[in-house]
């Protein structure tokens, strides 16, 4: 028995899906971006580094310039170098003559590139090396105000001002009194400036004393003042002052015989001292 034809049914075409294709064409697109922006930063950064070689090899021919000049420079340099000496010294002065047409008033001594002059004239090199030295270090000196106190005390306070100098490195304050670090010959002064009551007959006086821990302390300096008054409180100073060898750990202080009456009015009291 015959069964009809019929065509074999022919499968669909598998197609891919068009979500699948839009977010494959979005990671591509991302990666591509990204790959832009990494390749950029990587030129910037080789650009840099190409850059910062340049100027260390720049540093590098300037130091191995200078290096040839010192030891051009030299007089037992010039006898043992194979160096061309003269075309080095030469050309270095050419490069200080351009320095000084650029600007007339630089100072090629600050810039320690004098040439032959450092050794022609030692003796100048070193003045100028002392002189900013000394223009560096500064001055060993404390100057304090009076501090005010409501009770009686045996050893007057102080404090620091705007304008008043403290060179903590070399002078310290501890409890009222002043510390030298290094030993030497210091003047100390003092004034204080106090109220005289009528009724006070026993002279006010001021000491300046050196603080002995281990002893009795030894008087430096001592001023009083007997004068009287008729009025409820008349201001008198006294002021004392002198030149005393400290050593290294010293310390000073003031003391009065009545620290209630001591004013504190703005430059009225003080105590400082410095080294000569």
């Amino acid at each position: 028995m015959n069964e009809p034809y019929s065509p074999a049914t022919s499968r669909p075409i598998s197609s891919t899906s068009p979500s699948t294709m839009k977010m494959f064409m979005g990671f591509l697109a991302v990666f591509i971006v990204a790959q832009t922006i990494g390749t950029v930063l990587f030129c910037l950064y080789l650009h840099m580094k190409m850059d910062k070689m340049e100027e260390v090899l720049s540093l590098n021919e300037d130091y191995i310039f200078l290096r040839k000049v010192q030891k051009c420079q030299m007089a037992e340099g010039q006898k043992s170098t194979l160096l061309d000496c003269e075309k080095i010294l030469k050309g270095f002065q050419d490069l200080q003559c351009k320095l000084m047409k650029m600007n007339p008033k630089l100072n090629l001594w600050l810039f320690g590139i004098a040439g032959h002059e450092h050794h022609e004239h030692p003796h100048l090199m070193h003045k100028n090396e002392m002189s900013v030295a000394e223009e560096k270090r500064q001055p060993i000196a404390a100057h304090l105000a009076g501090q005010k106190s409501y009770k009686t005390v045996s050893v007057l306070e102080w404090r620091t001002t705007m304008y008043g100098p403290m060179n903590n490195n070399s002078i310290s304050y501890q409890e009222g009194k002043l510390k030298v670090k290094e030993a030497g010959l210091y003047y100390i002064y003092s004034q204080v400036s106090f109220c005289t009551k009528a009724a006070t007959s026993a002279p006010f006086t001021l000491y300046i004393y050196l603080y002995l821990p281990m002893e009795e302390d030894r008087l430096l300096l001592k001023g009083l003042d007997t004068h009287r008054t008729s009025t409820a409180c008349d201001l008198q100073s006294i002021r004392e002052g002198g030149v005393f060898k400290l050593r290294e750990g010293d310390m000073v202080f003031v003391n009065v015989t009545d620290s209630t009456r001591v004013n504190y009015n703005h430059g009225s009291t003080y105590f400082g001292i410095f080294k000569l």
